[in-house]
């Protein structure tokens, strides 16, 4: 029976592995076998206890900080997940410099803490979007609306700032 913590765990791997657009298969195919698809599913789902080792590894393989991967510590809720603020910086390019010229330091900056170099998408944290406001001088609110008029934020993140 899995713990609540082994679940937690389950839930980063399993969300880590979503933001990156993969699938249970795609993360075999990708690791050209190394990890398969059954085992990779059983961490996500606490059914089968990771070592650190292995946790470390699979850390590795998807770009990330080991840390990323482990629960926060907060009490799971049996509500919804929070809603992804995910940044389409391919639209982001799209955007005068003028306007977009600290959102794009920004992303870049995330990028190289990260090592995430993909260009296409960036999933950022609700304190990056309260930390954006501050410097686009907006509420939070007002910023979420200005960067899904420029197409660069799903308007599913409106929840993000109501939460």
């Amino acid at each position: 029976m899995a713990t609540d913590y082994a679940r937690a765990l389950g839930s980063r791997l399993r969300a880590i592995r979503t933001q990156q657009g993969l699938s249970l298969h795609g993360v075999e195919e990708k690791s050209q076998g190394r990890w398969k698809a059954v085992v990779v599913g059983s961490y996500e789902r606490g059914d089968r206890a990771v070592t650190v080792q292995r946790l470390a590894e699979l850390a590795d393989f998807y770009g990330v900080p080991v840390q990323a991967l482990l629960p926060d510590g907060a009490p799971a809720g049996s509500g919804e997940p929070p809603p992804r603020l995910v940044l389409d910086l391919e639209r982001l390019m799209n955007v005068p410099a003028e306007k977009a010229g600290p959102l794009a330091r920004y992303a870049q900056t995330i990028q190289s803490q990260r090592g995430d170099y993909n260009g296409k998408i960036l999933s950022i944290r609700a304190d990056d979007l309260r930390s954006l406001a501050v410097i686009y001088d907006l509420a939070p609110a007002a910023l979420v609306d200005q960067l899904i008029s420029w197409q660069v934020l799903d308007a599913d993140a409106r929840r993000a700032v109501l939460d």
